[in-house]
């Protein structure tokens, strides 16, 4: 969704969101381009069955603070690799995206920390990257 650049607006949001059980589980903030007017691009995962309800709270905090368009869909996956050994090995990410490009997987969002990286894929192609992931890391 496309939400005013400006602060509080995630705070309303998630609290919003935790104040209803909801659990989130990935954010991914970035600067909206293209909307003539300072914007900010938020995505972020709930559980499956958390879905209909998290769209329910989004819709009634529309008018409060005046977003654009959400896009919802539960067609997604989320592939993780996780390991200590990222701190001190360069080029994790790297080769778990072009091991996801030679497999013709897309990547919608992706999330970081210093021991994981995660990304949002099609769900289609799940299972595929998760093995072409797998080959690729542990043979």
């Amino acid at each position: 969704m496309s939400v005013p650049d400006k602060p509080g607006v995630a705070a309303r949001i998630f609290k919003a969101l935790g104040d209803a059980a909801i659990n989130v589980d990935m954010i991914v903030q970035n600067v909206s381009h293209g909307s003539g007017k300072p914007a900010t691009d938020l995505s972020f995962t709930v559980d499956k069955p958390d879905l209909l309800k998290a769209q329910k709270v989004i819709d009634g905090l529309k008018k409060e603070i005046g977003f654009g368009d959400v896009i919802a869909t539960e067609k997604i996956a989320k592939l993780s690799i996780v390991g200590v050994g990222m701190k001190s090995h360069s080029g994790v990410a790297g080769k778990m995206f072009e091991t996801l490009a030679k497999e013709g997987v897309n990547i919608d969002m992706i999330s970081t920390s210093e021991i994981k990286i995660s990304v949002v894929i099609d769900l289609a192609k799940g299972e595929a990257a998760m093995k072409a992931i797998h080959a690729a890391f542990l043979g």
